[in-house]
């Protein structure tokens, strides 16, 4: 199972998706997160109103430092508390303002993250099987958890902050110059000395970037699998064997990480190395100055802090550079799940469903191929009609299309040719939901989850009461079962049941096929995992549920079918015999063999 994850398996996920979208993998990818800010304007402008109050008093500090430095040699002790006084005030209003960004910024990132996180996920509990085929579930979660706390750290971070700095910058750049020309343009020199490594070394950490949260969301991907298939790894005692699949990528994306951290580091002491050289420099011309009586004390203080600042902006303002490229290439990666097509989609007014559906299917010359297998038609020219209030069962070899007509009922699929309708309408000019909500569905491997009992039988019908869900479980045979469990129906049974057996699972399934009380009911292999007492018991339940809905019944054991009013045999994709058991059986062919070996075979077992 894992052993296909590996990166030694298939080519590696960092190299194809590095390779495939390198072009568009800017800084400027950060603008998609322009819808999802605007609902915000107003929070969204006061926290640069409070960014930029932050920035002026930042930068009015070391004025009132000069003033203060310079009045010591001043005769009036009243001047000089004054200075101090006004220090403090600046410094108040410093904390105050920092505070007021600090809660805006970071509430607006958590706002703006958790709507990402809802649009993200709102489109992926949409999409087709067919994109799920293509996409590991585990990258799919690694973006919507990984990426999204990276942009939150961005956004209500590091965004901020160079914006902040990038003021202070400029601001720092005007009064610098304001205060001695010639200093600032010494200082200025060496400013294209710390762009070029900015530059270099940004487009080698950009890509290392992207590399690493790829490589992570491949890892998540390794363990996901492994984990939701833990008992089947246990089992065959692979433990050991994906621990080390696992390992391998996980050590995968690390040796990328640690690239883009040498990366960064080596940008980083670069970068601060110049500038505070440059600063040294500066301040022994600004010595030399002072002791020509060029300049005072306190302007040579208040040009050194302002000149820390630019020095301290530039440096923040290259660390927050790689933040905002491994920003960007989570934005890309969200924004590409937010923008994935989807080979099956709704039309922009969907038909209604003409009298709340009364259940007459019909497949008109339909033919499909799975989207992994082209080559190999699951459906060849497939025509059939049920009538409403008929029981119809599909029966025939592993393989040969009965779940697929299941499939591409409920429109999972959409076919390769022909066309599917329900009471005369196309499902394609339906809404999913429409067509869907006429439909009950037990699977053959029923799906439990990580709730109540109660609570996963009402989710055939969130509006049910307490005595409906009740009911549907008696009429599934798992009332008694229910019951039993510690705390009745309201027990947690286990993500994905894991408390309960496979047979009590179905029963549950089947529970929450009753309740939602649609006209149309498909049971695929629905009693395949109950004792004969409880198959008899479902028999009976489906039985009368089944009396006034449209039923279509998937099974290999021809027992649970004898009794539908039809019976369609399958094999290799196309109907090969229709009509009740005992004509099928008359017939010969492949359903009276089928029929021969079962019986035969429980005769036998008897």
């Amino acid at each position: 199972m894992t052993a296909d994850t590996s990166p030694s398996a298939k080519s590696s996920p960092a190299t194809s998706a590095t390779e495939e979208r390198a072009k568009s993998r800017r800084i400027g990818s950060l603008r998609a997160l322009g819808p999802f800010l605007a609902p915000y304007k107003m929070m969204l402008g006061a926290a640069g109103a409070a960014l930029v109050l932050t920035a002026i008093v930042s930068l009015t500090l070391p004025l009132a430092v000069r003033r203060v430095v310079d009045g010591f040699e001043t005769e009036s002790a009243a001047l000089l508390d004054q200075y101090f006084l006004a220090a403090l005030a600046i410094a108040i209003l410093l904390a105050l303002g920092t505070g007021l960004r600090y809660y805006l910024v970071t509430r607006l990132g958590e706002r703006v993250v958790a709507d990402i996180r809802k649009a993200v996920f709102d489109r992926m509990i949409a999409m087709s099987p067919a994109f799920y085929e293509k996409i590991m579930t585990g990258e799919v979660l690694s973006r919507i958890t990984t990426d999204t706390t990276l942009l939150l750290s961005v956004i209500s971070s590091s965004v901020s902050i160079a914006l902040r700095n990038l003021l202070i910058l400029i601001g720092g750049l005007a009064l610098m110059m304001i205060t001695s020309p010639k200093l600032t343009g010494a200082v200025l020199l060496i400013v294209p000395l710390i762009i070029v490594p900015i530059v270099v070394l940004g487009r080698r950490l950009r890509r290392l970037s992207r590399e690493n949260q790829d490589w992570i969301a491949e890892s998540s991907g390794n363990a996901s699998e492994a984990l939701l298939s833990v008992q089947t790894v246990q089992a065959f005692t692979h433990e050991r064997a994906s621990a080390e699949t696992f390992d391998r990528v996980t050590e995968k994306s690390f040796d990328s990480a640690k690239k883009r951290i040498a990366t960064r580091a080596v940008m980083t002491v670069i970068v601060i190395t110049l500038v505070f050289a440059g600063i040294v420099g500066v301040l022994w011309t600004g010595a030399r100055d002072v002791r020509a009586d060029a300049m005072s004390i306190g302007e040579l203080i208040q040009f050194l802090i302002y000149a820390i600042m630019v020095a301290g902006s530039v440096g923040a303002l290259s660390e927050i550079w790689g933040e905002l490229q491994r920003a960007s290439g989570a934005t890309e990666r969200l924004v590409e799940l937010l923008h994935t097509g989807d080979a099956v989609s709704d039309p922009a007014r969907g038909v209604a469903l003409p009298q709340g559906g009364r259940g007459a299917i019909a497949f008109e010359d339909v033919r499909f191929s799975y989207p992994t297998r082209p080559g190999d038609r699951a459906l060849d020219g497939v025509t059939l009609t049920i009538r409403p209030g008929e029981t119809v069962a599909l029966v025939g070899p592993s393989g040969a299309g009965k779940t697929t007509i299941f499939q591409l009922l409920q429109r999972f699929y959409d076919p390769s040719e022909g066309r599917i309708t329900l009471d005369g309408v196309d499902l394609r000019d339906m809404m999913r939901a429409t067509f869907r909500g006429a439909m009950a569905l037990v699977p053959q491997d029923p799906v439990i989850f990580g709730a109540t009992a109660r609570e996963n039988i009402r989710f055939g019908r969130p509006d049910a009461s307490d005595a409906e869900v009740e009911e549907a479980a008696r009429a599934a045979a798992a009332h008694d079962f229910l019951t039993a469990l510690p705390q009745g129906y309201d027990t947690y049974v286990g993500e994905r049941g894991l408390m309960l057996s496979g047979g009590q699972k179905q029963r549950i399934a089947i529970a929450r096929a009753i309740l939602r009380d649609a006209p149309i009911l498909l049971l695929d292999e629905a009693t395949s995992a109950l004792d004969a007492e409880s198959e008899r018991a479902v028999q009976d339940a489906v039985a009368r549920l089944s009396a006034d809905r449209t039923t279509l019944i998937v099974a290999h054991r021809l027992a649970t079918v004898k009794q539908a009013d039809r019976i369609l045999v399958f094999e290799a994709g196309r109907i090969v015999a229709e009509g009740t058991h005992d004509s099928l059986v008359a017939q010969g062919g492949l359903y009276a063999r089928l029929a021969r070996l079962q019986f035969t075979e429980g005769l036998a077992a008897e």
